[in-house]
């Protein structure tokens, strides 16, 4: 197996250089360009592959690794086409795709969904909190990281009650602020991932001030309280156990997600087609 060659181990575009370097085919080994060419003629190459279809990727996937100012805009290379559909490498989503859909064919890490969902399901909750526990990470799943809530509510805001909707936005400030009340503590896991001194941002702590006043608070309570113990390697749950509690409480356009037309239907067909070009 060909050795990544040394270099600076925090530095991800260092390291995919690197690794592009030592899995270059042959016919690339010459080329004359820098490191970071020869990493961009390696992508090329490999793209090309798929019968001469050229994949973008949106600077959100490299922001950070580079920073986005100071990288240009790239075209297809001569000969090519720039994907304008569903990426090949992806599994096909139905024409008229529903949630079910994107839970079996766009989500990452849906056993945490899955598993807070069932928790709040055996706790006896309403079907309102148990919807609310089996989207509230569907952003971080299908879409972006970064004030994961906020994407959350806007992308099931037009298919779910309003009680809904808001405590997916809301679970995101609430996780880091302990309520006695129903046994809920500041995570373990946040002080080893954030550090002992995190202070949330003033937004967050504002938009946690404004929930404790809020009527539905409990219900965002409640998707903190069921996502926290919802990390079992060892517990499968299927989505067929919800597929009569999404049906009377999620409004599945006839269209399909992304095609109907809503406020929220880009988001849904960013996540069908997340390469397309334009």
């Amino acid at each position: 197996m060909p050795q990544v060659p040394d270099g600076n181990a925090n530095d991800p575009r260092a390291t995919a250089i690197a690794f592009s370097e030592a899995n270059v085919p042959a016919g690339l080994a010459s080329h004359p360009g820098s490191r970071s060419e020869r990493a961009d003629a390696l992508e090329e190459h490999l793209i090309r592959r798929l019968d001469d279809m050229w994949i973008a990727k949106s600077i959100l996937y490299a922001s950070g690794d580079v920073d986005p100012a100071t990288v240009p805009s790239k075209t297809p290379p001569a000969g090519a086409r720039a994907l304008m559909g569903e990426d090949p490498r992806l599994s096909k989503m139905p024409e008229a795709p529903t949630l079910v859909d994107f839970f079996k064919h766009r989500l990452m890490s849906k056993a945490h969904l899955l598993q807070s969902a069932k928790l709040a399901l055996d706790s006896g909750h309403d079907e309102k909190i148990v919807l609310a526990c089996l989207l509230h990470d569907i952003a971080v799943c299908g879409l972006i990281r970064a004030d994961h809530g906020y994407w959350g509510e806007q992308l099931i805001a037009p298919y779910v009650d309003d009680e809904i909707s808001w405590a997916v936005r809301t679970h995101q400030a609430l996780r880091f602020f302990p309520d006695e009340s129903v046994g809920y503590e500041y995570p373990d896991s946040y002080v080893r991932w954030f550090g002992e001194d995190y202070a949330p941002e003033p937004y967050i702590q504002e938009e946690y001030r404004q929930a404790r006043k809020h009527r539905w608070y409990m219900t965002a309570r409640l998707v903190t309280l069921n996502d926290l113990y919802a990390f079992d390697p060892a517990m499968e749950v299927s989505i067929d156990v919800f597929v009569d509690i999404i049906g009377r409480h999620f409004k599945q356009p006839r269209e399909g997600l992304g095609f109907d037309g809503s406020p929220s239907a880009h988001m849904w067909r960013t996540m069908i087609s997340p390469t397309r070009f334009l």
